[in-house]
């Protein structure tokens, strides 16, 4: 049951000129702090570990417990932004997240600093499904291609952006500025957004939907922490893994059953995938973050562990990625309400496809960063190609009494993209590192002419062994970029099934 506290007729959010200028600085500088944050401490966890004497094992907690809460919170959203008013909800998760972040920078031990990056990543969750609903609120209607350029820019460029920023901060400060840098944007975009943002609508009272909110708890955190967990723990072998798995199939379904039939007031309106696009759109998201997210996993490992690049050299290769981002993003929103959007997709897919193929090609154990620079520049080509259109195809279809909803679906997709590929690609990096390591240990046999010119002492053998695992290590990663391929062709197909904007809410 619900109670309107506020029965006026929704008054306009948009805005011009300087007003526009101003939030839209606010919104982006809120929205990359979330997607700065989901890698920038990546590149400063060996540091970390080493200063509050946490273990490997332990330490992956520090980004694992921020990511469960983070897409937990996505989904949610929507109903916190009614209940709350879109300015105050908005404003209240960048503070949030901004003490979080403060907080992490004075942890001293692994357990306040895994709660502090929880209580971050609940906040987080926040800024970024509801930046995509202010931009598109802040814009009239026809400038629906600028409001998701900008959006798309906020979600490519800051994880690529955070494992530069995250070396040259550990390398030249020390490992809490990786998360102190946030205090002064986060400040000016919360005055921002509390003294200019408007709400369309005051807030409404909204009966809480306690089992739905537990189910999703349940079903989504389970989730993450299998795909988080899997490979470390040898995936089914480990029984926390079989209980986690079990937990995610049922707490999800249970949620679907009870959010469609069980209740008069869903927390999350699940109905929204009637739209086709929706639907389709939500599916491709899922597999464009892993084209997106997978050469930020795996890349800077390569870069550090395989060439030997710093923090700080690996993290501007990233940077080179990011630019053709910012650079062809606005053109491609001038153009995707004119253009079948589904070209944009194809397009974009083929290239980044190309472009994992060509990597694959070029890795090697002593390849030259300008030999990577170009290829890496052409995979973020084909990243600006690709997601202005697909928001675009989605949200235009979508009534503005479900857009938020639709929003916040296409950043959670996202974002499991991300957690998908991340799983993937380290599990196929382990397993084809073994495989390789194997053939290479058969060739090394005194019946190869290689070994005897080699192997004439006791350092060289040690030195061989040394070139051996380097070629595996090196294969296994050349191996994981080949299989972002398929993702990025499945997108294809999936965007071939997109309805035109004229015809697509049916």
């Amino acid at each position: 049951m619900m109670t309107v506290m506020n029965t006026a007729t929704p008054v306009s959010t948009v805005e011009y000129g300087r007003r526009r200028i101003l939030i839209v600085t606010g919104i982006m500088m809120a929205a990359l702090l979330q997607t700065l944050d989901a890698t920038i401490v990546n590149v400063a966890l060996p540091t970390i570990e080493g200063n509050i004497g946490a273990s490997i094992d332990d330490g992956t907690w520090i980004i694992t417990g921020y990511i469960i809460s983070n897409v937990i919170a996505i989904p949610l959203a929507p109903y916190l932004l009614r209940i709350m008013g879109r300015r105050q909800y908005y404003a209240l998760s960048i503070i949030g997240f901004t003490v979080a972040s403060f907080l992490c920078g004075t942890a001293t031990s692994l357990g306040m600093l895994v709660f502090y990056r929880v209580i971050q990543g609940a906040f987080g969750g926040g800024l970024i499904a509801t930046s995509q609903i202010i931009l598109r609120a802040t814009f009239p209607p026809e400038k629906l291609g600028a409001s998701s350029a900008l959006f798309a820019i906020a979600l490519t460029v800051g994880p690529a952006l955070g494992p530069t920023l995250g070396g040259l901060l550990t390398d030249s400060f020390s490992w809490p500025w990786v998360f102190e840098i946030n205090l002064v944007p986060g400040a000016i975009a919360a005055v921002i957004v509390l003294t200019m943002v408007r709400n369309p609508v005051g807030p409404v009272r909204l009966s809480l939907d306690a089992i739905g909110v537990g189910l999703l708890t349940v079903g989504l955190g389970s989730l993450q922490f299998v795909l988080d967990e899997g490979e470390r723990r040898d995936w089914f072998s480990d029984p926390s893994i079989v209980v986690f798995a079990f937990a995610c199939v049922l707490g999800l379904t249970a949620f679907a059953l009870w959010e469609l039939f069980g209740t008069a007031a869903p927390i999350i309106n699940l109905r929204v995938f009637r739209y086709r696009n929706v639907a389709i759109g939500a599916s491709t998201a899922l597999l464009l973050g892993m084209v997106l997210f997978g050469p930020v996993v795996m890349l800077p490992q390569y870069t550090q562990g395989v060439l030997g690049f710093t923090s700080t050299m690996s993290g501007l290769l990233m940077l080179v990625r990011a630019l053709p981002v910012v650079l062809l993003t606005p053109f491609v929103a001038r153009f995707s309400a004119r253009i079948d959007p589904r070209w944009f997709i194809a397009a974009g897919c083929i290239v980044s496809a190309v472009s994992f193929v060509l990597l694959d090609a070029n890795m090697t154990t002593d390849t030259p960063f300008g030999a990577l620079a170009w290829i890496v520049a052409l995979g973020g080509a084909g990243q600006a190609l690709v997601f202005v259109p697909l928001l675009v195809s989605v949200i235009s279809v979508v009534p503005p009494i479900d857009s938020s909803q639709a929003s916040s679906f296409i950043s959670l997709s996202f974002q499991l993209g991300g957690s998908v590929a991340s799983t993937m690609l380290v599990t196929i990096f382990d397993r084809r590192t073994y495989f390789h390591a194997d053939i290479i240990r058969g060739a090394v046999t005194f019946n190869n002419p290689l070994f005897h010119h080699v192997a004439y002492g006791a350092q060289s053998l040690a030195m061989l062994a040394r070139l051996a695992q380097q070629q595996a290590v090196n294969a296994g990663f050349a191996d994981a970029m080949l299989a972002l391929v398929p993702p990025a062709l499945a997108a294809i197909a999936l965007a071939v099934l997109l309805r035109r904007m004229a015809n697509a809410r049916a």
